[in-house]
């Protein structure tokens, strides 16, 4: 392109570039820049002995579409409060460093772009298209405050004449080599994270993904070096983080979570060192956590929905400290019905703890909840384990039964001695021991052996035996499972 074709604002950018210098044309009268006389700067770059070029321009309308596709810009670039006319196409160029803050532009085709150092599009508006799948960006990725798509129900001319995109934000499958930080990010529509690896840590916080009846946020086998923490985000839409690593905080403390009629989280097989729900309003919309391992985590019954998926759901500490009845409410919502590993795994969080009665108390209520799929005869009989002793959960409460069947035994065969089976030899009869000779097995104070009792005593004495047998054993049991921390 020859020099005298430029305009007076080309002109001045095409001056400024070899030395590197900034050009703001935020307040010119004249702010249009053609995109071929940028493409022309960036590929075919005059240059200036002993100076540096780089392209840093400022609030100018640029016109066609700036298209660099399987470019090489070997200048740092920094386009900035700009408006472009066409969709930016950089599809397979490479980049040394590259800024777009508060840039509007239809769209953004940057699919495997590669970009050594830093990539910014802060506070960008881009009612189109997003696409940086397979990107790989050395540096960090910058997303704050950017608006994303369009608004359902928005007039499609009101920002560009780009179609409303589902998925106005396409990252699969990208790689960061530092951080990704799009705090206070507006998407309207999907945005896709499948895939993604960031070194560092990924920045959600205050961040509005609004998909409604849809996915809001799509990151299943996202991979983080750090921390993801989405902090106060909200999200009209599913949230799916299958399979996400995360070995520091996975924080989505003070988040609004909503997807009514469908699944509002689903964090199943993810890896997260914390999983913060710290403060977190009701999610409106099922919870799926099915196999996730997490070594803590944090959130009160009250977040959890009416439907909750938890079988394989492992953690070593669950916080905050509550008591076993205010937890074991939530497992009764799983949609999955009885899920024993549920009730195994709260029953090792107590433990964790010290707190042996909290983790009886929840294999109690294991207990019951299974006894609720069993057939007649197995909820009767379960129910007889429950009041007796508790399925042995309850020693104590074996002992007192103990001693009120000693106590009616005692009364009964006072009141109504049994004969001697030989009378000579007998020895004097006592209604006590004879009736814990008859309760406990383990003890022969001879009486049972010298006397038979006849009639209903007679099946009295049967029953004493029986009633004997049953609540020793589970006495025993039951102080056992104490001692061993059972």
């Amino acid at each position: 392109m020859e020099i005298n074709e430029l305009t007076e604002p080309e002109r001045r950018v095409w001056e400024a570039f070899p030395l590197g210098a900034p050009v703001d044309l935020t307040t010119a009268d004249e702010r249009t820049v053609r995109a071929r006389v940028l493409r022309s700067l960036l590929l075919t770059p005059p240059e200036e002995n002993g100076e540096i070029p780089a392209l840093r321009l400022r609030g100018a309308q640029v016109t066609g579409e700036l298209n660099v596709r399987s470019g090489v810009v070997r200048c740092p670039v920094s386009l900035r409060d700009c408006d472009f006319e066409e969709t930016v196409v950089l599809y397979g160029a490479e980049f040394r460093q590259l800024t777009l803050s508060e840039c509007r532009m239809p769209g953004l085709w940057a699919t495997t772009l590669r970009v050594d150092g830093v990539l910014r599009l802060n506070d960008c508006r881009i009612p189109g298209a997003v696409a940086l799948s397979g990107a790989r960006i050395a540096g960090a990725l910058f997303l704050s405050r950017a608006v994303l798509g369009t608004p359902a129900g928005a007039d499609d001319d009101s920002e560009g004449s780009a179609e409303r995109p589902e998925s106005p934000l396409k990252l699969d499958h990208a790689t960061v080599g530092e951080d990704l930080r799009a705090t206070r990010l507006t998407v309207h529509g999907r945005a896709r994270l499948e895939g993604v690896t960031v070194a560092g840590l990924v920045r959600l916080d205050d961040a509005r993904l609004l998909q409604p009846g849809g996915t809001a946020l799509h990151a299943e086998t996202l991979t983080v070096g750090t921390d993801l923490h989405a902090m106060r985000l909200h999200a009209e839409g599913r949230v799916n983080l299958r399979g996400v690593t995360v070995p520091g905080q996975l924080n989505f403390g003070y988040a609004r979570l909503s997807n009514p009629g469908g699944v509002a989280l689903r964090a199943s097989s993810c890896t997260a060192g914390e999983f913060w729900l710290r403060e977190v309003p009701p999610i409106e919309g099922d919870v799926n956590l099915r196999r996730a391992r997490v070594d803590m985590l944090y959130a009160e019954p009250g977040v959890w929905p009416g439907g909750v998926r938890f079988d394989g759901l492992s953690y070593t500490t669950l916080a905050p400290a509550l008591p076993a009845p205010e937890r074991l409410e939530v497992l009764t919502r799983d949609g999955d019905g009885y899920v024993p590993f549920a009730y195994e795994q709260l029953t090792a969080a107590y433990r964790h703890i010290g707190d042996d009665a909290a983790a009886r108390a929840v294999q109690l209520a294991k207990h019951r909840r299974h006894r609720t799929t069993l057939p007649l005869y197995g909820r009767l009989w379960g129910h007889l384990q429950d009041v007796t002793v508790g399925y042995g959960f309850r020693p104590m409460r074996a002992a007192g039964w103990l001693a009120g069947l000693l106590l009616l035994g005692a009364l009964a065969y006072g009141l109504h001695p049994p004969r001697p089976l030989k009378a000579e030899e007998a020895p004097d009869f006592n209604a006590f021991a004879y009736a814990l000779d008859l309760l406990l097995p383990i003890i022969d104070f001879g009486q049972e052996k010298a006397y038979a009792p006849q009639g209903w005593y007679q099946w009295l004495a049967y029953l004493l035996i029986v009633a004997g047998w049953v609540l020793a054993t589970t006495f025993v049991t039951g102080v056992n499972r104490t001692v061993t921390r059972y």
